[in-house]
């Protein structure tokens, strides 16, 4: 099938919708022909004439795809990239032909929204040969000090400010912040430095391919983001990597890390820096590791598979089915 993935923002930003085009669209392009566009022409969609169009900025651009898929005769298929929020109930009010929720808690939402609309449930993924531990993990700090990573942009969703209050209720624990960009970026360094000090604190940018290393840095990794996030792909690439997570406690954030982690309000500082602590404390053994496996993206593409699957015997079936009567009627006319 011809499908095409649009977002513009790709390769331009690294978040949880740029790796779900670049890692579902890698694996898709074996069995497809599979075009990721980032500067779109909607006409140059019109000529080209797609089996299968998935738009990821919602919005305006899932209106005007909805359109195209219209004239074209193309399905479309929208991932909730966004979350639950405004962003997806328009996607869902452009009745896509798939609409895919990354939580149960999404798709249930999904249902109430546009009960018309079918909607599945396929989280994101990690690619488990990419993000994994080494023997040889090397720590950019002093053996007795234990390292607690947090990856995300400086965004007021993200809250990275309460990592740094549990941090430093902590002895001989360093923090280290991954961070792309966010506009409360300069805020979030300050704050760090004034509360850790420059030998505890990192705030640091590194492109995602070094991000595999960045990780086995870690002895723990943590994200306080709100409740709002619609999954977390820094939890399953920690996960794989073999490291525990503590991250917020919610009905998402429980479906992705299981046994792997420790879930807690992370507004109550007091029992976010005890959930840190005796995270770095346990013996957690192969546990992250082997929850990450259930969001392996050759899984999570095999289920693509299976949606595009149905549009192509759909397409097979509706092949040639008014020919019979053209036929009839050429007979006719020339009898």
């Amino acid at each position: 099938m011809k499908i095409a993935f649009l977002n513009i923002y790709q390769n331009k930003v690294n978040r949880g919708a740029e790796t779900f085009v670049f890692e579902l669209s890698k694996r898709l392009s074996k069995n497809h022909e599979v075009d990721v566009i980032s500067t779109i022409n909607y006409f140059d969609l019109l000529r080209k004439k797609y089996d299968v169009l998935v738009p990821t900025n919602g919005r305006l651009q899932a209106i005007i795809i909805r359109k195209i898929a219209w004239l074209t005769g193309a399905k479309m298929v929208v991932s909730g990239q966004s979350g639950i929020g405004l962003d997806d109930r328009i996607n869902l009010y452009t009745f896509p032909d798939y609409f895919v929720a990354l939580s149960t808690k999404a798709i249930n939402w999904a249902k109430k929204i546009n009960p018309f609309v079918r909607s599945i449930y396929i989280p994101n993924g990690v690619d488990m040969d990419k993000f994994k531990s080494q023997n040889s993990k090397v720590k950019i700090i002093n053996k007795r000090t234990k390292t607690i990573l947090c990856v995300g942009a400086a965004t007021e969703q993200k809250r990275l400010d309460l990592v740094i209050k549990a941090v430093a209720k902590l002895d001989k624990v360093k923090l280290i912040i991954a961070s792309g960009g966010g506009e409360l970026k300069d805020v979030i360094y300050d704050f760090g430095i004034e509360n850790l000090g420059k030998d505890r604190f990192q705030m640091i940018s590194v492109p995602f391919e070094k991000m595999p290393d960045v990780y086995r840095t870690a002895d723990v990794f943590t994200l306080p983001s709100e409740s709002s996030e619609s999954f977390g792909n820094v939890l399953v690439e920690a996960m794989a990597t073999g490291i525990p997570v503590v991250a917020t406690d919610d009905t998402i954030r429980r479906e992705i890390v299981g046994d792997a982690g420790i879930l807690v309000d992370p507004t109550n500082i007091n029992q976010y820096s005890e959930a840190l602590q005796k995270a770095l404390n346990i013996n957690w053994k192969d546990i992250p590791r082997n929850q990450a496996k259930f969001f392996d993206w050759d899984i999570i593409a095999g289920k693509y598979e299976k949606i595009f699957a149905g549009f192509k015997k759909h397409k097979e079936r509706n092949v040639g089915k008014h020919i019979p009567k053209i036929l009839s009627t050429g007979n006719s006319e020339n009898t």
